[in-house]
């Protein structure tokens, strides 16, 4: 599984994710040079570089991107405080996990 972080996402999520899902090949917006980009061209890049899913703590995105007809998935995290989401690593799992 390839995801791609978005900008507003703590890098430490990586170490969760791992730990969950070790084959997982994560990237962040940044390291790729997109970080940037709006929402839109976020999504549609990471979809032609061939990334399964996009995690993000953008409540909004989800009601602005028409996702009908993508190959990407768009996760939506309920938080972007690291203190938060490492207290939760199991939702965190749960809502990569999900098909």
């Amino acid at each position: 599984m390839r995801i791609l972080l978005d900008q507003n996402v703590p890098v430490g999520i990586q170490s969760i994710i791992f730990t969950w899902r070790p084959e997982a090949e994560i990237r962040l917006a940044y390291e790729m040079g997109w970080a940037r980009l709006r929402n839109g061209e976020l999504l549609t890049r990471a979809e032609e570089n061939g990334f399964d899913l996009l995690l993000t703590a953008d409540q909004n995105m989800a009601y602005q991107q028409n996702m009908a007809g993508r190959k990407i998935r768009l996760v939506v995290l309920w938080t972007n405080r690291w203190a938060e989401l490492r207290e939760a690593p199991e939702r965190v799992v749960a809502a990569i996990s999900r098909e």
